[in-house]
């Protein structure tokens, strides 16, 4: 199937419009995947606004916090499921991930934001006495991409977005700071680095033709 033209205003059903960067781990540069989280700061979807975030600290292995660090913070759990049945389970390095199916929801009661985009910028969501925090560092210029359903990470979908790569940055729970670095990986033809600000993102289902 060849590509769709492009066209100035996309009729598709809009699915979810917001903020949703992430931080990739590996103890190996040549190894899989051994923390993966991300936030989200949603405001649009069939389940109104919310905002979370995921940490897999043990992505393989089917157990939830305390007993392993795999667990998501939110303000609107209806929407987290969604997000995750629909997207996130989905997209390439969660799919399969035990960790995803097993962890432990949590209520969101605060967040802090610190720093800014222009260099470094850390978000902590708390659960009471539990605590997630990702830190971006040494922030590269914003850049606009704009996929179809065939390069997008789910496959079914139009999507939108600007991404800031970060070359440091890292993952704690409960301020203990998860294993891992941030490694190069590809990303639609080039390479980027596996920690980044996506900003403004928007997620579209196109009208069948």
């Amino acid at each position: 199937m060849g590509e769709r033209a492009r066209t100035a205003v996309n009729r598709g059903r809009v699915e979810w419009t917001g903020d949703n960067p992430g931080i990739y781990l590996k103890t190996e540069a040549g190894g899989d995947w051994t923390a993966l989280a991300v936030s989200f700061q949603i405001t649009l979807s069939p389940h109104g606004r919310g905002r979370a975030m995921v940490v897999l600290g043990s992505p393989d292995e089917a157990a939830s916090y305390p007993d392993a660090p795999n667990l998501c913070i939110t303000d609107n759990p209806p929407l987290m499921h969604y997000l995750i049945d629909g997207f996130l389970s989905k997209f390439p390095t969660f799919r399969g991930r035990a960790g995803l199916g097993a962890m432990r929801f949590l209520p969101l009661t605060e967040i802090l934001r610190e720093g800014s985009y222009e260099t470094r910028y850390v978000e902590t969501m708390k659960s009471n006495d539990t605590s997630l925090a990702l830190t971006w560092g040494d922030l590269g210029a914003p850049f606009a991409v704009e996929v179809a359903p065939e390069q997008s990470a789910t496959g079914e979908h139009d999507m939108y977005s600007l991404f800031m790569e970060a070359r440091s940055g890292g993952i704690a729970v409960d301020g203990q700071v998860l294993p891992g670095e941030i490694v190069e990986r590809p990303f639609f033809g080039t390479m980027m680095s596996s920690a980044f600000l996506a900003l403004s993102e928007t997620w579209v289902t196109p009208n069948a033709t």
